[in-house]
């Protein structure tokens, strides 16, 4: 008995015991921070093949498969390495099929993002393709939406801000628009490319499910749909605070885009190419006055007062609140409505303008 006691006592301690209080607090710390990424991942992993498995019949049972061996490997291994090795297998090997999935700008299309705009640039002038400018007799009823249309690079005076919100603090979206002379205007939107019965959901905007669009509209198409024939959404216009050849590389940096997008089509993502993401830097380049990065780029519902806190907005010294009050524009757009000079008419008495 005593020897039995004796041994209990002087019995080494275990490696784990024996470490600093602060390395056991840090290793249980770095261990649940393992295991969180791991669940993001598998997480992750299960809704990429039910959303994006090309063959619906199967979305389900191939997502059900997939969470039954991670099961089996937590049961079999336990809370072991192997456990964390073999989630983490998994999940590469969705990765993998997932990114074998590729945009292409083929087959059937929603009518309004039915055409991919290009442009071909002679020197100063420029000839926009499939240009939108749909008419309108309500948000889905619409007909002549293509055309094309020639400017001039010399002829660029300023570009317009637009922000669009439908009620959501969070969540807004962005218009550039280009003058051209004293009154024409070509603006541009980027979004979601839509099949035939698709409709924007944010869960699915994670995925690969849109195809990425850059919509080069007349305004009395892409901003009248918004103020006049859609419910709810409000749009504030803004002229940006940059010079007329700093306009010019922006717009040329749209062209370029779109035109890229014409022979390798991308994927719409609601993170990393999406209304504001896509040209955030390659727009901040043309500026030449680098800020840093801002959450409000991904949740720009306040994008907005980002750009008037960084001085890109003309503001005529007023307070933010006050210039966004006089900049919206609803009011003015369905007043215009469908005459000939509506890009002049919302602008009439703006700041800036």
């Amino acid at each position: 008995m005593t020897f039995g006691h004796e041994s209990e006592r002087t019995r080494p301690p275990s490696s784990a015991a024996s470490l600093p209080t602060w390395l056991r607090v840090l290793r249980t710390f770095g261990t649940a921070v393992l295991w969180f990424v791991l669940v993001l991942f598998i997480l992750w992993a299960t809704a990429a093949i039910y959303f994006d498995f090309r063959i619906a019949s199967l979305r389900i049972p191939l997502t059900l498969i997939y969470i039954s061996g991670i099961i089996a490997i937590l049961i079999k291994f336990k809370a072991s390495r192997w456990t964390a090795v073999l989630c983490l297998v998994s999940f590469f090997c969705v990765l993998q099929w997932w990114l074998t999935l590729k945009p292409s700008n083929d087959g059937e299309w929603q009518t309004d993002v039915a055409r991919t705009a290009w442009a071909e640039t002679d020197g100063d002038r420029v000839t926009i393709h499939n240009l939108r400018n749909c008419d309108y007799r309500s948000e889905t009823d619409y007909s002549d939406c293509w055309t094309e249309r020639t400017v001039y690079l010399s002829q660029i005076r300023a570009v317009d801000f637009f922000l669009t919100n439908w009620g959501l603090s969070f969540a807004s979206h962005p218009i550039a628009s280009f003058q051209f002379g004293n009154k024409d205007h070509i603006a541009f939107s980027i979004e979601a490319r839509y099949r035939p019965g698709q409709e924007y959901s944010t869960i699915h905007g994670l995925f690969r499910q849109y195809g990425l669009i850059f919509v080069a509209a007349d305004e009395r198409d892409v901003i009248r749909l918004r103020t006049n024939y859609r419910k709810d959404e409000e749009v504030y216009l803004y002229r940006v605070n940059v010079q007329p050849e700093v306009a010019r590389a922006m717009f040329l940096t749209y062209i370029n885009y779109l035109n890229n997008l014409k022979d390798h089509p991308e994927w719409y993502n609601e993170l990393t190419r999406n209304c504001t993401t896509t040209l955030q830097k390659p727009l901040a380049a043309d500026v030449n006055n680098p800020q840093p990065w801002s959450y409000q780029f991904i949740l720009n519902g306040s994008m907005d007062e980002l750009l008037y806190n960084r001085g890109r907005l003309v503001t005529g010294g007023l307070p933010f609140l006050e210039l966004k009050q006089r900049e919206h524009i609803n009011a003015a757009a369905q007043a215009a409505n469908l005459s000939p000079d509506f890009s002049s008419l919302i602008r009439a008495g703006r700041v800036g303008f």
